[in-house]
């Protein structure tokens, strides 16, 4: 057990530990970006399809 919390001492005390935390949030960020992105454009898409198919009848 002393091992596991001495290398979680060592990971907290690296200077990797905060890029990692870092990068994972902007991984975060990213993916909410995208999933933002696609809801909106799926939306106007759809509207331009209902449009379109209530054109031609």
């Amino acid at each position: 057990m002393s091992r596991f919390i001495n290398s979680l001492k060592r990971f907290g005390s690296e200077e990797d530990a905060p890029t990692m935390v870092e990068y994972g949030l902007l991984v975060v960020v990213i993916a909410l970006v995208v999933v933002v992105a696609a809801t909106t454009l799926g939306t106007g898409i759809t509207g331009w399809f209902t449009t379109a198919s209530n054109y031609g009848s």
